[in-house]
């Protein structure tokens, strides 16, 4: 190239989609906007989703107030229910 002109590098930046496809297999928390205030976070690990945040979670674990609650190995939720993903870290006796 003449004139001196240089190419940007695209950008490093990732994107929600980028993120929920990186966590895939691993574990999360999932926050759940049931409109209580004292919603209840499910942990577990992230099996699969779709474009409209329907989860299928693995080893999943119902924890109220930073105790465990139930365990309920395979779980499905709705995408409209689902306040945020989070990946684990430390444990959800910890807090949320």
């Amino acid at each position: 190239m003449s004139g001196g002109a240089m190419m940007e590098k695209p950008s490093a930046t990732k994107t929600p989609s980028d993120f929920l496809k990186s966590i895939r297999g691993r574990p999360v928390v999932v926050k759940l906007n049931s409109g209580c205030d004292g919603s209840t976070p499910s942990a577990g690990v992230l099996a699969c989703l779709d474009g409209y945040m329907n989860i299928a979670m693995e080893q999943t674990e119902e924890y109220v107030n930073g105790q465990l609650k139930n365990k309920y190995g395979d779980a499905f939720i709705r995408g409209n229910n689902v306040l945020y993903i989070s990946t684990s870290k430390g444990t959800m006796a910890d807090g949320p």
